[in-house]
């Protein structure tokens, strides 16, 4: 999956949008906002390495699970403190993590995020 299909695909999510608010450099994939607040992310989509990389947010241990199944390849979250890393992965958009795993991660990170959002909010998006 290149790294625009992986955008498209969060972006197929009821609610999601763009947002950049780390620079042009990163593109983040925002959901639940709202006139009173911002958005929360469940993508982010940027070059690390030289390589289109991904990081997606998840339960700590369906993120566990996935670092298990990709050992060496999904890897606890980049960019994120220490506190934060069991709940976000990181990966490359190279191949080695198959697309179907990919669009089940990318479901899973958009219904993580949604389930944390105030149940008003989640009722729009249902």
């Amino acid at each position: 999956m290149t790294a625009r299909q992986v955008i498209d695909l969060c972006l197929s999510h009821k609610g999601a949008y763009l947002d950049y608010p780390f620079g042009p450099e990163s593109t983040i994939v925002k959901v639940g906002k709202t006139a009173e607040k911002p958005g929360r992310i469940f993508a982010q989509v940027f070059v690390l390495k030289g390589k289109d990389t991904v990081t997606l947010n998840c339960e700590r241990m369906t993120g566990e699970f996935y670092r298990q199944l990709y050992p060496g390849v999904v890897v606890r979250g980049y960019h994120c403190p220490p506190v934060q890393q069991p709940y976000f992965n990181t990966f490359p958009l190279d191949g080695k993590v198959p697309d179907d795993m990919i669009a089940e991660m990318i479901e899973h990170s958009y219904q993580t995020v949604v389930g944390k959002l105030p149940k008003y909010i989640q009722k729009t998006l249902m």
